[in-house]
């Protein structure tokens, strides 16, 4: 008796191919040339079977960016903020030199003009946020950082010069960048004067 082909097992399949199709054109001719018709026959299926899942080629881009994201570990811990922190912007510093990069500017640059792909770019974004000001929140409670500090404000502090920099390609980046840019941050963050510890206990 033959076995029966697994239509979920097929559509996962699916999914697969136009998400790398997706990627791979947009890092070969740029995120602008990338166009529904090209990922449809690079992966082998119909538009119709894309637009089914997606309503863009920007929500296919950002699903390959989320699976990605999902599969690496998340915010490090190691009881020393600075050094997670710079451990994190290195991480996201190596991916902008990537093909991955050219992904992600793609669709930060979509996001500017396109409302959906901007709130979609938001969510995805509120994610590495988040981590962020947990892991700063638990600095704070332990006495490494101002309590004072607004965490939004310095997460903002911390990844503005990065993409910054990245976006408008002002300058190669050097290897230490991030940790020339920590050092000047926390001077500023750092207990003492000009600031308070969180409360112990």
């Amino acid at each position: 008796m033959s076995r029966q082909p697994d239509p979920s097992r097929r559509s996962e399949q699916s999914r697969q191919a136009i998400l790398a199709a997706a990627a791979d054109l947009c890092m070969e001719i740029g995120y602008a040339a990338t166009t529904v018709e090209a990922i449809a026959a690079r992966a082998g299926v119909g538009k119709q079977t894309i637009y089914r899942w997606w309503p863009s080629k920007a929500a296919v881009l950002l699903e390959y960016m989320r699976r990605i994201r999902d599969a690496r570990l998340g915010f490090a811990d190691t009881g020393d903020v600075r050094a997670d922190l710079l451990a994190q912007t290195t991480a996201v510093q190596t991916l902008f030199g990537t093909n991955l990069g050219a992904v992600w500017r793609g669709l930060l640059i979509a996001a500017q003009s396109d409302d959906v792909a901007a709130g979609d770019v938001r969510a995805f974004l509120e994610v590495a946020v988040t981590e962020a000001k947990a892991r700063l929140a638990k600095a704070q409670q332990a006495g490494e950082l101002r309590a004072d500090a607004d965490l939004d404000m310095t997460v903002e502090i911390i990844f503005g010069p990065l993409y910054h920099a990245w976006l408008l390609r002002a300058r190669p980046l050097p290897e230490a960048y991030m940790k020339d840019v920590l050092d000047l941050v926390f001077d500023g963050l750092k207990p003492g004067e000009g600031g308070t510890a969180a409360p112990q206990g």
